[in-house]
């Protein structure tokens, strides 16, 4: 199924910056997002980055270049159904996780992020349409709602971990076994129990 891929490589997980340099941001964005493309692929999709701006990294995956805002971006691309949406920071995507996506068959497809945000989505209404500011999850329900699309929610804990806070990488580091895991262990971060609660620690 065409699974477009949406990706920053200027500026990627920018509320990361107080753990990682510029590069090491771009390097780590880089390593996740070469995982979702092979939990894709592996998954029996075909993933498309959609990037908002070209990548200097190569990624084993055809790369469109659209710089206006995520929503009009996706929107665009949704003209042809059906598509998959999954978001390039899902560092524990596994093929498993994407395979309860693609077989799902509402209308609309949605794996909630913690934190109200949409990780994921299959879209099959012609009508349907993504909206990314705020709650998108329940905006996105909503959205279904409203033109009469049968909705259908991934409850996926590989899909809800979305990293965009320092407080994400213990996610990774404790669950993570892939490109991105390995990128943060290299880098020196690791898993330490502090007074009886576990935190990322960097040597």
């Amino acid at each position: 199924m065409r699974t477009l891929v949406p990706f920053d490589p200027t500026n990627p997980n920018t509320r990361l910056a107080s753990l990682l340099s510029d590069d090491e941001r771009r390097a780590f964005a880089t390593a996740m997002l070469s995982d979702v493309l092979d939990a894709v692929r592996r998954a029996g999709g075909t993933p498309t980055v959609l990037a908002t701006a070209p990548l200097e990294a190569d990624v084993d995956a055809p790369v469109t270049v659209d710089d206006r805002p995520l929503s009009v971006a996706v929107n665009d691309a949704l003209a042809e159904l059906p598509a998959v949406v999954v978001m390039a920071d899902l560092a524990l995507a596994t093929p498993a996780a994407i395979q309860r996506l693609y077989d799902a068959d509402a209308d609309v497809v949605v794996a909630p992020g913690r934190g109200g945000g949409t990780n994921a989505l299959v879209v099959r209404h012609r009508e349907f349409s993504v909206d990314y500011h705020g709650t998108s999850f329940l905006d996105h329900l909503a959205a279904a709602d409203a033109v009469g699309a049968s909705v259908e929610t991934v409850d996926s804990f590989r899909l809800a971990v979305d990293v965009d806070e320092p407080a994400d990488l213990l996610d990774v580091l404790v669950h993570g076994n892939r490109g991105a895991a390995g990128w943060l262990r290299d880098a020196g971060f690791r898993v330490a129990v502090v007074d009886g609660t576990p935190e990322v620690v960097r040597d």
